[in-house]
């Protein structure tokens, strides 16, 4: 029988356990992208609270294309050595570190300024009420290479692997939406089409970071939204990137560009799951289908609160590992505490009231 504390090997990375801390932007950077003390101490919390491996909040990969203030950017050589530092402090812990990398398009809460904004078409953003300029094929390119470019800095930086955020509404995530993605080149309409990007940006970073380095995908289940990314068109998706050669796919879900997604509270961030088994693990179903359709593994975000739900998924459905957010916020040694035998859920009640504090830190800590 397999449990979460196993140890595994993904891609050559040795994981301690099954846990994952889930990406999440802390609005904790310095000027230009840079790390600040706040955030090397959020991290250590966690690298010592147990979580085999972190996947950093998003990380944006070109100065002009920033989703949001106060974040982490890997857009030059500069930020390198900051980063080395930050992978060696991890690492003493014995946890790896997977940076997340981003493009925001028209999901920005940054200032706009004299940045220009893309997107597959000038389609307006719901939330933001921004329109951006419809990429040009050639813009495409470089953007895949830019994807590339910070990949390679990450690699020389001692992450153990990046993720491609393709989720939630961001620029990768809109090329997959219908509603957003309006072309009638060889970029949109059929899903084969609208994901070609993805594997543009997959061929562009694995030629420069090489065979042996992990590259992972987050992908939207399902935008949760009317003309939004369909559950069978994800699947397609996934299943495309595992054969191309991706060697993780983490599960999420819930268009953050999309009104719809956030009235109804399908997000990958939900309220009211403290007290319901049921209502956790939300992007289970998903998650299990994929796991069947493809060989390498899954990881599972999105409200995985108990252990033996936990358990189960791994047992009966082959799901390999488990990422947790929210929960880690409050507790960052939830995952030592858990390891003790005190398998109690976690204090966190997903009131989502840490998405708006400095750091985003739990108020009931």
């Amino acid at each position: 029988m397999k449990t979460l504390f196993d140890k595994t090997v993904l891609k050559g990375m040795k994981m301690k356990n099954r846990f994952v801390r889930a990406g999440l932007y802390l609005a904790l950077a310095g000027e230009k992208g840079r790390l600040t003390p706040e955030i090397f101490k959020i991290y250590e919390e966690l690298a010592k609270g147990g979580v085999g491996t972190i996947i950093t909040g998003y990380s944006y990969i070109r100065e002009e294309d920033q989703p949001n203030t106060n974040m982490v950017g890997i857009y030059d050589d500069s930020s390198i050595e900051d980063f080395k530092k930050f992978t060696n402090m991890i690492h003493q812990y014995d946890t790896n570190v997977i940076l997340q990398i981003a493009s925001g398009g028209s999901l920005t809460y940054a200032p706009i300024g004299g940045r220009k904004i893309l997107g597959p078409s000038a389609v307006e953003n719901q939330t933001t009420k921004i329109t951006p300029r419809a990429v040009t094929k050639h813009e495409i390119k470089e953007l895949a290479k830019s994807y590339a470019e910070a990949a390679l800095r990450a690699k020389r930086a001692g992450f153990d692997g990046v993720e491609i955020h393709t989720a939630h509404g961001y620029l990768l995530s809109q090329f997959l939406c219908p509603y957003y993605n309006r072309r009638t080149d060889e970029y949109g309409g059929s899903i084969e089409n609208r994901s070609r990007i993805l594997f543009d940006v997959y061929n562009q970073v694995r030629k420069a970071v090489g065979e042996r380095f992990p590259i992972f995908f987050k992908i939207n289940s399902s935008d949760y939204m009317e003309n939004g990314l369909t559950i069978e068109d994800s699947l397609y998706v996934a299943e495309a990137l595992a054969k191309l050669g991706a060697d993780a796919i983490d599960v999420s879900g819930g268009n953050e560009s999309s009104t719809e997604a956030i009235e109804n509270n399908l997000t990958t961030a939900r309220t009211g799951i403290y007290n319901s088994t049921e209502k956790e693990s939300y992007f289970k179903d998903y998650a299990i289908e994929l796991a069947k359709r493809i060989s390498i593994p899954v990881i599972l975000v999105g409200g995985n609160r108990h252990i033996e739900v936990m358990e189960e998924l791994l047992n009966k459905n082959n799901i390999e590992y488990f990422a947790v957010g929210r929960p880690l916020t409050c507790e960052p040694d939830l995952i030592n505490r858990w390891a003790s035998g005190d398998i109690r859920k976690p204090k966190c009640i997903s009131c989502n009231k840490c998405y708006y504090t400095p750091g985003k830190r739990c108020i009931i800590r």
